[in-house]
């Protein structure tokens, strides 16, 4: 069996780079996860990062994160389409290990524009994610993942997600990342205990973990109620910690753990410090499970046989339809209250979204995320 390797999500990023230096340094970065699509142009790459890209590419530790493909959009759109292009031309320059994306679709009229936000969990849905993650392995050619999401509307999301990823994935014999800080902020956020979320998800099926902190942000529609959100500004908070030692011996195909930060929240040498001590207290945790694994063989994750895409893209255009128009409610109500009354209006009223079940709380962090993203993630 191969080692868990501790690894750091590692971008163009001067902060993170600082940040991460040491562990270089020292050795204890035993991967890195490459952001491939936030990269704008990639030939405007320093010859130096390509250089440690190649480096972890040669010794097949390199992963592939995808963030704008956006599953789940009901229409198919030229944007996929370069993006697609875009991970095959990188796939011949880099050898990723697995390459893998996040659960929702992009919110905002700009495709490179938004934030991932859930959708119904439905037959249509179900088909379209399998679709895109078909063409996602066509492009890459190795095994392909998707991560849970932090964000639901309802409990009953939480409850169900761990078994719709699973079916999502079964096709394309894919796998999963656990992020466990998202697992958090859905625990904290309907107050489901971490432990029951954790045996709702198909834990064999796990090839990725992911820790990273985040931020509280109070409710004004529910006062006194605050929400966790998967903000990846701050240092990993000892729950997560202990979810991590919980979930590294459930999940018998695991291959890496990778420990998420954004560079705005590395920036003061302070901060830098702590991603360094919660990398050595990750990977203290991840080489005394190392020490105990059943020596049997992990699971690739690669399909039986890589299967052609049909030409055409599944598409439905009631779906579509009713993305933008959630994407237009979410980016520009001025209020909770106008949100509101504006779904309750709209084509997504009395729908498979279950508008009326909504939490106020978590209607109102949707506004918030789908607002601070509108205009991208610089």
């Amino acid at each position: 069996m191969t080692d868990i390797r501790s690894s750091v999500a590692c971008n163009l990023d001067s902060h993170i780079l600082r940040a991460a230096l040491p562990l270089f340094a020292d050795e204890k970065v035993g991967a890195i996860e490459w952001s491939f699509d936030a990269l704008v142009n990639p030939r405007s790459m320093p010859d130096w990062f390509a250089e440690l890209l190649r480096t972890y590419s040669g010794a097949g530790r390199l992963l592939g994160h995808g963030v704008f493909y956006s599953l789940f959009s009901g229409r198919w759109t030229g944007a996929q389409q370069q993006w697609l292009d875009q991970l095959k031309s990188l796939s011949r320059t880099y050898r990723f290990d697995h390459v893998t994306e996040h659960f929702g679709f992009m919110t905002g009229a700009d495709f490179h524009k938004g934030a991932p936000m859930s959708i119904p969990f439905t037959e249509s849905t179900l088909a379209i994610g399998r679709d895109r993650l078909l063409r996602l392995q066509d492009a890459c050619h190795c095994p392909v993942g998707l991560e849970n999401l932090a964000f639901a509307y309802t409990v009953d999301e939480v409850d169900r997600h761990g078994a719709f990823l699973n079916q999502l994935i079964e096709p394309v014999n894919g796998f999963i990342i656990l992020d466990l800080h998202n697992l958090y902020c859905q625990s904290r956020n309907f107050g489901v205990d971490p432990d029951g979320l954790l045996s709702l998800y198909p834990l064999y099926r796990v090839r990725e973990i992911h820790l990273s902190g985040g931020s509280w942000a109070p409710s004004a529609v529910e006062p006194g109620r605050t929400i966790r959100r998967d903000t990846h500004d701050d240092a990993v908070p000892a729950d997560v910690f202990r979810l991590l030692k919980q979930a590294i011996d459930l999940c018998p195909n695991l291959r890496y753990v990778v420990l998420e930060q954004l560079g705005a929240g590395l920036q003061t040498d302070g901060q830098q410090s702590q991603f360094q001590q919660d990398f050595l207290w990750m990977d203290h945790i991840v080489q005394a499970a190392n020490q105990i694994r059943n020596p049997l063989i992990n699971h690739s994750f690669l399909p039986r046989r890589f299967h052609v895409p049909d030409p055409s893209p599944l598409e439905d255009p009631l779906l579509y339809a009713q993305q933008l128009e959630l994407s237009d409610i979410l980016e520009t109500s001025v209020s909770y209250a106008q949100a509101q009354q504006r779904l309750a209006g709209s084509g997504l009223a009395r729908s498979d979204w279950a508008v009326e079940t909504w939490q106020p709380a978590m209607l109102e962090t949707a506004l918030a995320i789908a607002q601070k993203w509108k205009n991208g993630f610089d």
